[in-house]
C-alpha cells in the first residue's frame, strides 16, 4: 500500500517567511578517538594500511605506547568529524 508523503498546497508554508542561520544549522565538530592495540608491527600495520586508505596520515596518530600489564601496546587516533 502506497501512501503519499507530499503536503497539500494548504499545508506549505508561506513565502514571507524569513529564515535566519542558528546554530543549530552550523554543523559542529566533533571528535572520536580511534585505538590499535597489539604489537608493534600489528599497529604499524594498520596505521599504514589506514594512511593507504586516505583515512588519516600517519603523523597523526599518538606514539606507540604500552597499553596496561598485558605486554599489548596501542596507538591512538583523534579524528575529526562533522555532527
Amino acid at each position: 500500500m502506497q501512501e503519499n508523503f507530499l503536503p497539500n498546497d494548504s499545508e506549505l508554508p508561506s513565502n514571507d517567511v524569513s529564515f535566519q542561520a542558528s546554530s543549530d544549522s552550523v554543523p559542529r565538530k566533533e571528535f572520536v578517538k580511534i585505538m590499535v592495540i597489539g604489537s608493534r608491527k600489528e599497529i604499524t600495520s594498520v596505521i599504514k594500511m589506514l594512511h593507504t586508505l586516505r583515512f588519516a596520515e600517519a603523523g597523526e596518530w599518538s606514539p606507540i605506547m604500552p597499553h596496561g600489564e598485558s605486554g599489548e601496546m596501542m596507538s591512538v587516533l583523534r579524528k575529526k568529524v562533522l555532527g
